[in-house]
């Protein structure tokens, strides 16, 4: 059963603080049907934040079902955004049990405000559960959504030197030759957060892949890199 005072308490709240004319450009910004009440961001997460911590979940199955709840449910983006900030609770860490929240949340969130959302929790369950969630990161970098593969390229943001660069390699390989805007964005995305811990392994990918790399990807990959002559990032040695 999902909490309901929680559920109760984040609806009002962010009712409360609707800004009507900041939702509307938040909405055409999004390009999203469902409608924005103009909350930012970091109020979402402080309202989900106090709701939890008000009314504490009793179990790990409760938190899962509260955040379902709040997904389906929401009218509002906001409500989507809190039930993603709730996965982020200490009790949900590294539980595998997660695993088809997320997916529901890529497969029916299709945008990539929500389905980035879950990319830090993604990455903390695949430092805790490698075994069981490689295979499933490289089924979904072959999915026939494109927002599974951009999830599957986007899972180690957050991973650092705990990176699988074999892993990041090939659920990149795998879509190199990809058209789609927000799949050459978010291999750029990966190898440059990546760049940022081994930059010599970025630098060497992108020269070895450069002729199937896009341009964007290339040249995000490299957007904060410089060659040893001291120049811009987008230039190999």
């Amino acid at each position: 059963m999902a909490n309901e005072e929680v559920l109760a308490a984040i609806r009002a709240s962010l009712r409360s603080l609707r800004d009507p004319v900041r939702g509307a450009a938040a909405q055409a910004y999004l390009k999203s049907s469902m409608p924005s009440l103009g909350v930012r961001v970091p109020e979402v997460r402080r309202i989900a934040r106090t709701a939890a911590a008000n009314h504490p979940f009793g179990s790990a199955a409760e938190l899962r079902a509260t955040v379902l709840d709040l997904w389906r449910g929401a009218e509002f983006r906001e409500e989507r955004y809190a039930a993603i900030d709730l996965t982020g609770l200490r009790m949900a860490a590294g539980d595998l049990r997660m695993l088809p929240l997320y997916e529901e949340i890529i497969r029916t969130g299709a945008s990539w405000d929500l389905v980035d959302g879950v990319a830090h929790r993604i990455c903390a369950l695949l430092q805790e559960h490698r075994q069981e969630l490689t295979p499933v990161l490289l089924t979904w970098s072959s999915h026939e959504d494109f927002w599974f593969r951009r999830a599957s390229i986007t899972a180690q943001l957050a991973a650092k030197s705990s990176t699988d660069t074999a892993l990041l390699a090939r659920v990149i390989e795998t879509n190199m030759g990809d058209k789609e805007f927000f799949i050459r964005k978010a291999i750029g995305w990966s190898l440059r957060e990546y760049a940022k811990t081994d930059p010599d392994w970025v630098r060497d990918f992108v020269k070895h892949h450069d002729r199937s790399l896009s341009p964007l990807s290339r040249r995000e990959a490299l957007k904060n890199l410089r060659s040893d002559d001291g120049t811009g990032g987008d230039r190999l040695v």
